[in-house]
């Protein structure tokens, strides 16, 4: 009899067991994803805003912390109504619950302008989380609507269907971030030469160059500026991953190919999303004719 223990079989996540049953959510979402790229194209501050370019981390994220705490303390406040009779607590959790209410629209609206750029399975999973949101909003309102009307038992039965719901899809969007990296770092694994390591001879980078090196295990995209010096960033847009150096060059600028997203080449900063992290950036020198680099702590 073998001594070896059968390893445990790996637990799949909740929001991929979702996306195989909204396949048919496809060709629905292939149509409206067009749409909403179409309108944020034509207003990049709204873009840039939505995104959380200006931010310099995803604004969505930190938008759905108001409803979920909002619905939180009126969930508390319910419970503490029905078990003292206090008309104080039911006061305090209507109006906790109207703020929820509200909030989750910014955090809608930011959540659908991250959901423009996914493709496959994490638009679906993206997708499951969204309608999970929409199912409990739809519960939220119906239970304002029956505080105000006095019929509190109902409202408070619906308010907590829809913090069950709205919970199951805050896992979801946890699953997202951590589990399948999306509007994560896509260059926080690759740090890259921490002292300078030569790479290139100068008189191979051309002027208008851009030019993918593998340097100590990270992609680097080497280019020279308009004063003619060379530059270096990471070659992995941070937003998705997209090839910086398949990009179009505008002036010592380089645009992401996949979504746009554009970085300066001297600095690495973020001009426009839907990147919010910046490049990071390599210090190069030349020497004898050669050039190396080494990476620059943030």
């Amino acid at each position: 009899m073998s001594n070896k223990e059968t390893p445990m079989p790996q637990q799949e996540m909740l929001g991929r067991r979702l996306a195989r049953r909204l396949t048919w959510l496809d060709p629905v979402e292939d149509k409206l994803q067009p749409l909403v790229r179409s309108a944020l194209r034509k207003t990049m501050p709204l873009r840039n805003f939505l995104d959380g370019t200006w931010l310099g981390a995803p604004l969505h994220p930190a938008l759905t912390d108001i409803p979920v705490g909002a619905m939180t303390t009126a969930l508390v406040l319910d419970v503490a109504e029905s078990l003292s009779g206090s008309r104080r607590c039911g006061v305090a959790a209507d109006g906790a619950l109207s703020v929820g209410v509200l909030a989750t629209l910014p955090a809608a609206l930011t959540g659908t302008s991250d959901w423009r750029d996914l493709k496959g399975e994490s638009r679906r999973v993206a997708s499951a989380h969204a309608l999970l949101n929409v199912g409990g909003l739809v519960l939220n309102i119906a239970s304002v609507v029956g505080r105000a009307r006095g019929h509190r038992r109902c409202a408070k039965a619906s308010a907590g269907a829809a913090f069950a719901l709205s919970s199951i899809a805050a896992h979801i969007g946890g699953e997202l971030s951590y589990g399948m990296g999306v509007r994560v770092n896509q260059d926080a694994a690759h740090a890259g030469p921490a002292e300078f390591t030569d790479v290139l001879a100068d008189a191979d980078l051309a002027s208008d160059e851009l030019k993918r090196l593998e340097v100590a295990g990270a992609p680097v995209l080497l280019a020279r500026s308009r004063t003619g010096a060379p530059m270096a960033i990471a070659a992995v847009c941070s937003h998705a991953g997209g090839p910086l150096d398949e990009g179009d060059r505008d002036g010592d600028r380089v645009v992401c190919p996949w979504h746009g997203s554009c970085f300066e080449m001297e600095t690495g900063d973020v001009v426009d999303g839907p990147a919010v992290f910046p490049q990071p950036r390599y210090e190069t020198r030349v020497q004898g004719g050669r050039i190396a680099i080494r990476r620059v702590e943030p």
